[in-house]
């Protein structure tokens, strides 16, 4: 007989890997990752609602779920093996969107907490007619379990009737995948005109791979095809590598048919046999959950790895993400220090200004002339490297997400939704430049008026004089030689070099303090979305300790 090994510490190992698969995240449109949050949710909920409350209750109930596609009769078989209507059986499909679990009363302490399906409502009516509302104002149905107890079931076995797996309601598919992994039998029911269908299949193959303990039944089969449809269905079921599990036929009658909801004793009995003697046998009852539970922890071995190689896939994108922004930042911060070595702000209009002054132009409009330059430069600069972030970037499908691309998107190569973003991001980054240069200008003209209340008061020049005069020298590279000479026979050759100096540093400062700001915004949604290195190793070594306890 085999037992389940329920020692602490392979709780506490299975605990601590359950914590790392939920923290698992995968936000990068990369194409693997719909199909690792599907892994890592199938996961989760295996280890919620079945692992961990089995390994630590071994005793509780078997539950037996029984699923299959739309019209295959789950809830008429659930009624006979019951021997009442439990579940709401009929022609209209989908029938069963709320779950029903029935068990002997005598267990329904074991379902009424939240041992397993944690996330689901419990509504317990003891003598509640099928299809009666039993929602409460504004319940979602696809959350709710309904619970039934029924003396006609032995202790220690429990059905649980699931929604269709191929429901046209999703809700409803992804309950009905969540309630299967919390079962320690799968009863897949399909029907003489649909076994070949691939939704079945797939639940067969997934409780293959997870060598869970499986149960098929063939229903609503002709009595004139009954042998061809069963051999036929046994051969497919032998070619999967399926051959040994048990398999169980119900025959057509005007019951199922009609969706009477119940079907005579007989036509269930050796499916109903063969529950209750996993339920009252003790060493069948065993090997039915240690089979289902060590299935699923033996498949830790290659969905650990898979999620942990997904999560290593994410980490490897950012980086790639992140580098794009980097380096088109870092090539254009020195394409701006070169300009500005250059002197490339004292044009245009700048330099108009400049060989107008102080004749026919004043500080104050110099400086603003300078200022605007500047702010010009700086913007250009951004959305150039905003342009070349969007051309690596549209080569890289983990960029795809709509809060890394908005800032992204430029009008030539966007719809007008894009391009609008870009005009509204472009006008917000040339409003927070103005402002950064502005500033610059305020803290320079302090410079300015600090060192001319040096000077002896007679003699000093105006401030904002000083302030144009610095500005040009600074911005202007060649063309500015005149203002440094004007400059230092206004405040003296050392007072002069000790401005400029200050100035220099005070302008670096601030064209850093911009492109890096800009930079960082960039990232942002990027750095937002948290993809560290740190899930791939923390996965492997969970699953490392939980293989040791084992």
């Amino acid at each position: 007989m085999v037992t389940l090994d329920v020692r602490p510490q392979l709780l506490d190992a299975l605990s601590a890997l359950r914590d790392r698969v939920a923290a698992a995240r995968f936000p990068l449109p990369l194409p693997g990752a719909p199909r690792a949050r599907a892994n890592r949710d199938e996961l989760l909920a295996q280890l919620d609602d079945y692992l961990v409350p089995r390994l630590r209750d071994p005793e509780a109930p078997l539950l037996a779920v029984v699923g299959g596609s739309t019209g295959a009769g789950k809830s008429t078989l659930v009624n006979s093996l019951v021997g009442r209507r439990i579940s709401e059986a009929g022609v209209l499909r989908p029938t069963t969107r709320t779950p029903v679990l029935v068990c002997h009363p005598e267990d329904h302490h074991w379902f009424s907490g939240m041992r397993v399906l944690p996330d689901l409502t419990r509504v317990w009516v003891p003598h509640q007619e099928p299809g009666d509302d039993l929602l409460l104002p504004g319940e979602d149905p696809a959350r709710v379990l309904r619970l039934e107890t029924a003396d006609s079931l032995p202790p220690g076995l429990a059905l649980l009737d699931a929604p269709d797996i191929d429901s046209l309601i999703a809700d409803n598919r992804k309950l009905a995948a969540e309630l299967i992994c919390a079962a320690d039998i799968w009863i897949m029911v399909t029907t003489a005109a649909r076994y070949a269908d691939a939704v079945p299949w797939h639940l067969l193959r997934t409780a293959k791979e997870y060598d869970a303990t499986l149960v098929t039944v063939l229903d609503r089969v002709p009595h004139q095809v009954v042998s061809e449809v069963s051999r036929q269905y046994a051969a497919l079921l032998t070619k999967a590598g399926l051959g040994e599990v048990p398999r169980f036929t119900v025959p057509e009658l005007p019951e199922s048919a009609w969706g009477g909801g119940l079907l005579p004793a007989s036509a269930v009995a050796p499916l109903r046999s063969w529950l209750v003697h996993r339920a009252e046998d003790l060493g069948a009852r065993h090997d039915a959950m240690a089979r289902t539970a060590y299935g699923i922890l033996d498949s830790l071995k290659s969905r650990m790895p898979e999620l942990a190689g997904a999560t290593a896939a994410q980490y490897a994108a950012a980086l790639r993400l992140t580098a794009a922004v980097e380096g088109a930042y870092d090539g254009e911060h020195a394409r701006v220090s070169g300009r500005l070595d250059a002197g490339a702000v004292l044009a245009g209009d700048a330099l108009k200004r400049w060989r107008a002054f102080p004749l026919d132009c004043t500080p104050d409009e110099l400086l603003d002339s300078l200022v605007e330059s500047l702010s010009a430069l700086l913007l250009c600069s951004v959305t150039a490297a905003d342009e070349r972030v969007h051309e690596a970037w549209r080569r890289e499908p983990a960029a795809a997400l709509p809060e890394l691309t908005a800032r992204g998107g430029h009008a030539g190569h966007a719809g007008n939704t894009e391009s609008a973003e870009s005009a509204e991001s472009t006008q917000s980054a040339e409003h927070r430049i103005g402002m950064a240069v502005r500033r610059w200008r305020r803290e320079l003209e302090e410079y300015a008026e600090e060192e001319v209340r040096e000077l002896d008061r007679s003699l000093a020049p105006d401030p904002q004089v000083v302030a144009a005069l610095v500005a040009t020298v600074l911005l202007g590279g060649r063309r500015a030689r005149s203002a440094g000479e004007g400059l230092a026979e206004r405040i003296g050759a050392r007072g002069a070099l000790r401005l400029r100096e200050r100035g220099g540093r005070l302008l670096t400062a601030h064209v850093d303090r911009v492109l890096d700001a800009e930079r960082e915004r960039r990232l942002a949604p990027l750095d937002g979305l948290d993809v560290q290195p740190e899930p791939q190793a923390e996965l492997i070594a969970a699953l490392s300790v939980l293989q040791k306890e084992r």
